[in-house]
Parts: structure tokens; sequence; C-alpha cells
């Protein structure tokens, strides 16, 4: 007698997994998932590109969007104190995106400007992690804010938008003693003087980013390659920064030394080539107090901060100079000047919807025809 044994049939113990039945009739029923390779591939380039993207958006700007997810989970807080119940961070709707504004504006007591970038960062953070912003919540929180940004008083809150510098700013910059007197509130009473090699570095970075409209990032990117001396002055490649398009813009010779950007420049050239700095390296770099030249290229925060220390020097007080005041001054300076819009829009690389840039180019004309003129005031 042969056994299940001899002939392999005898049967191996299973799992047993309960299920629930399904009806005949119901959806689905009978059919069987097929892997759709299309789906897959897709799947996976979409998960690439996000991570792509993460990677290559700057620093500063993930480190800002976090910190405005940071104050998202602080405002969940403080409603869950109020209504007893703590919602999640993924919630993002009509209801909690103008809530959000409200606890901003009447509890933090932060300015309209700072309320609006919030918005967007809380937005952009998060869709980067998944969460659906509905088009309506976006649209509400800025409903929200408008009256808000009307309000003198709130928009007093801020530092206040930048102003605008001129060539003859510039001037008074570049022309100031060079020997610093020490601040009221300064630990050490000497008098500081300039650097020469600081002094021409200075001159040739403020009157280069009045003439290109430069913000402090693309100031900090630059090249001796990228500044191409040709018999008309100089044709300068901005880079992209921030995924902004590059640009190529022409720079003339200006009529005074001090502020010639084309003079200038070639004078910083030439001193940091002979304090031996590398051909074709970083266009601006570093100075110590002492006058030696460092290897590092300066920082869009040291671009910024050399146009408000010059301007703070030569005694260029009572208006927010900053280094975004060189983008507004060259359009409102080449309005006045009859300088084409389109090409003070190119010169800076604004957008051809840009509200900021409208406002300057509207800012250079407000006396251009003035309703009081000629009537016999």
């Amino acid at each position: 007698m042969t056994t299940a044994e001899e002939y392999g049939t005898e049967l191996e113990p299973v799992e047993v997994v309960d299920a629930e039945l399904v009806e005949d009739d119901a959806p689905g029923a009978g059919e069987v998932a097929v892997h759709d390779p299309v789906d897959a591939v897709l799947a996976a380039l979409d998960t690439d590109a996000k991570d792509h993207l993460d990677r290559i958006r700057p620093k500063k700007t993930k480190d800002g969007y976090a910190r405005d997810w940071e104050i998202w989970g602080e405002f969940h807080g403080w409603l869950a104190e109020r209504t007893g119940t703590r919602l999640p961070l993924s919630k993002v709707t009509v209801g909690t995106f103008v809530s959000f504004v409200t606890y901003l504006d009447q509890v933090v007591e932060a300015p309209p400007n700072t309320i609006e970038r919030r918005i967007t960062g809380v937005t952009s953070e998060a869709r980067r992690r998944g969460y659906t912003v509905p088009k309506e919540a976006t649209e509400a929180a800025r409903r929200a804010l408008k009256p808000l940004k009307l309000d003198e008083g709130r928009m007093k809150r801020g530092r206040g938008k930048a102003a605008a510098i001129a060539p003859a700013d510039l001037r008074t910059m570049a022309e100031a003693p060079r020997e610093r007197q020490p601040q009221p509130n300064a630990r050490t009473r000497r008098v500081f003087v300039v650097p020469e090699l600081a002094r021409l570095r200075d001159q040739a970075l403020n009157s280069l980013k009045l003439a290109v409209a430069g913000r402090n990032e693309e100031m900090s990117v630059l090249d001796d390659a990228h500044i191409q001396v040709v018999d008309e002055g100089l044709k300068v490649y901005v880079p992209s920064v921030k995924g902004r398009p590059p640009r190529n813009v022409p720079v003339t010779y200006g009529e005074n030394r001090s502020t010639c950007p084309v003079r200038c420049w070639k004078a910083w050239q030439e001193a940091k080539l002979a304090a031996g700095a590398a051909p074709d390296g970083p266009a601006f770099l570093s100075v110590d107090q002492w006058g030696h030249l460092g290897a590092q290229r300066l920082s869009p925060d040291g671009v910024g901060r050399a146009l408000a220390r010059c301007a703070k020097y030569a005694g260029l007080t009572g208006r927010r100079i900053t280094g975004h005041s060189a983008r507004r001054g060259l359009v409102t300076t080449g309005i006045k000047k009859g300088k084409r819009v389109d090409k003070l829009r190119r010169q800076g690389g604004w957008s051809t919807n840009s509200p900021v840039f409208w406002e300057y180019v509207d800012e250079g004309a407000m006396f251009e025809d003035a309703p009081t003129e000629g009537i016999g005031f």
C-alpha cells in the first residue's frame, strides 16, 4: 500500500485568513487589479521631481518657510486654547487661513507685509508636505489682508519700504571722509579709518549695483568673467539667482569719477589683483578692518550691509536705505530722466506684470505733468 509521502501528495498546512465576502453584483467584484506601468513611472517621476525641487530651493527660502510653518503650529496651539479642539495642521481652509491672518494681525501684531509672506510660506510648505491648499483659501486670506495694508498704523509696525537712492546719494557716500567717528553706543571710542581697498570695493559695488539694479544675491554671485570692459563701458552678465532668468545689461561711463561704475570697477579690479586676488574669481571680495583682502566672495547680506553702512556714515539718515534701495533708485531716477520703461524693466530683470516695478515707475513719474503745475498758483 502506497502512502502520501511516496508520491509527494501530502498536504502542507496553510494559514487561513478571514475575508469579507463580496456580493457578486458589487462594483469591482470578480476583477483582478492589474499593474499599470505607466502610472508607476509617472509616480516615480513625480517623486523625483519633488525631491529635486526641494534640493535646489535656496537655504534661506527653506529656513523662512520652515519658520512660517512653526508659526502656523503656534497659531493652532492658540486656536486650540479657545476652541478646546486641536485641529490638524493639514487642514488649510478658508476659515483657518482667515483666522490665521487675524491671529497674526491682532495677537502677534505683525506688519501686513510679514503676514503676506507668512501666507506664501505656509501655502508652499503645506503643499510640499502633500497637503491640499484650496485656491479659495489663499484668496480669502489675501482679501482679509487687503484692508490691513491700507492701514498706515499697521504698516508702521514693520521697518517700512526701502528708500530709493540716486547717483547724487552715491556721490555723497563715495566722497565722505574716510575717518569714521565712533557711534554713541560703541564700546571703543577710537576713530576708524576706512582702508583704501575697502573704499574702492564699496565704490565699485554700490555704483554697479545701482547701474544694473542688482539684487544682493546677484551682486554676490558675480565673477570677474561676468563683467566685460568694452569701448562703451561694461557689458554685465547677471547670473540666474533663485530661478530668475539671467540677463545681459549695458553699463555706460558716468559723468563723475567717484560714481562712474566703469571707472570704479576698473580701479577696484586693479587694486584687488595687486592685493593677490585670483584672476576671473569673485567680483567682490571681503576686506577686513585692517585692509586685508579676503579669499571669500562677499555674501548677499554683506552686499546689503555695505550700501547701508556707507549711507549711514555719509549722513544719509532719516530714510531707510538698504540693499534694495539701488533697485528702486534706478527706476525712479531713470523715469525722471526720461528713460524708456521697457529698458528699465529689462535692466533690473523685472517681469512684465511686476506690481513692484510699476510702483517704482509711478513714483518716478509723480511730478511729471503734475496736476498743480502751471495752473496759476
